[in-house]
């Protein structure tokens, strides 16, 4: 096996957007950086692929509102640099009754962080979007900041900007072994490598890469339905008509939520979608017996049946991708608790993409040493039982 004599400072393990807003980072500060990615690029095996993305201020946690601030900055400046739209601004509708308690938590954090954003009683939102069914008593909270990334065309963006000041992207190279130290040695399928310090951003693989270093997360890997369901006349949930992206929080008694985009990406289809799936293991995520449960896709035809009247009646097209999730649905941002040059980006429980450009500079601070522009609190790994520096 051939033997990389370069010392990196940092390398990146998984170039979904996770890893690549990392190696931005890292080369924006003049460090060589090497993002490995065990797949040819682009690929649809992760949690990272399709063209659209929702991104948004609306959260019952301030500490996601203030981290958003930055995004924004960040997503607007790498347009800029790529010279390409990364991001339309609809608007993001919160659905809700005005007494559900995360409707309510939200728009007090949003009141609080200075968010603008609007309530609308049932009449007013019936006046706004005739085309949403309501079935009683139903209140929006419309968050004006929100819209749709594009995240095909950002993950490549990132990809060429990592290239340009200096990282080096090799695809299609899988991990084998990590040898903890100083330096850390990265084995591969094709040849060893050696580094400062590693980053994980794995994804659903994160465990498999962890197993050997003597640590497991407790990380949930989920198969996602991505439904789209048609329009019965185009253009009726469209931006020209200022349909916004929205997010259901509790109505039909689903556990989860639901939250749908506007027709965009296919002509004529609009994305509503099931935030939780199946269990499932990332290498058999498409096998045919990965198929059985769609209790999911049952949720989301009622849901449209009864709020969305103007799409068909199921799914027109349903791909799929995979969610990492903790048991609290907050990110690990963390070192290892044994080897503080082994840094770990896991868990993004299906709600990471809009938040990246700023987990990949924590992920970038963590790993150089530095100290980290956020309250990391929220996101240890000390927070699971078990999981901490002692227990090792």
């Amino acid at each position: 096996m051939a033997f990389q004599k370069d010392l990196y400072d940092a390398i990146v393990l998984g170039a979904g957007i996770q890893g690549c807003f990392t190696a931005y980072h890292l080369a924006k500060h003049g460090k060589s950086v090497l993002l490995l990615e065990q797949f040819f690029l682009p690929h649809s095996r992760g949690s990272s692929h399709g063209q659209s993305r929702i991104i948004r201020r609306a959260y019952p946690e301030d500490f996601y509102t203030q981290m958003m601030d930055e995004c924004y900055q960040i997503w607007a400046q790498l347009e800029h640099e790529a010279g390409t739209q990364l991001h339309r601004q609809t608007g993001l509708l919160l659905l809700g009754k005005k007494e559900h308690p995360e409707f309510q938590t939200i728009q007090a954090t949003l009141s609080r962080q200075g968010v603008e954003h609007q309530l609308l009683p049932s009449e007013e939102l019936k006046q706004c979007f005739p085309n949403i069914r309501l079935t009683g008593g139903e209140a929006g909270l419309l968050d004006k900041s929100g819209g749709v990334l594009h995240a095909d065309k950002a993950l490549k963006a990132l990809q060429y900007a990592v290239r340009q000041l200096g990282g080096i992207l090799h695809d299609g190279e899988k991990v084998t072994e990590i040898k903890p130290g100083l330096p850390v040695t990265v084995k591969t399928t094709s040849r060893s490598y050696q580094a400062k310090s590693v980053v994980i951003t794995a994804g659903p693989w994160t465990n498999r890469l962890l197993s050997p270093l003597g640590i497991q997360l407790p990380l949930q890997t989920l198969r996602i339905n991505v439904c789209y369901w048609r329009e019965k006349v185009p253009g009726s949930y469209g931006v020209s008509q200022a349909f916004p992206c929205f997010l259901s929080l509790g109505l039909d008694l689903a556990p989860h939520h639901i939250y749908g985009l506007p027709a965009g990406e296919y002509p004529g289809l609009v994305k509503v979608c099931y935030h939780h799936g199946n269990d499932a293991d990332p290498e058999e995520r498409d096998c045919p017996s990965a198929f059985s449960d769609n209790q999911d896709v049952q949720i989301l035809c009622r849901f449209v049946r009864d709020h969305l009247p103007d799409l068909g009646p199921t799914p027109a097209i349903m791909e799929h991708c995979m969610y990492t999730n903790t048991p609290d649905k907050h990110f690990i941002l963390d070192r290892h608790p044994k080897y503080d040059n082994i840094v770990i980006g896991a868990g993004f429980s299906g709600h990471g993409f809009k938040l990246s450009p700023v987990v990949g500079k924590i992920l970038y601070e963590l790993s150089m040493k530095l100290t980290p522009s956020y309250d990391l609190t929220p996101f240890r790994i000390s927070r699971f039982p078990g999981l901490g520096k002692a227990h090792l």
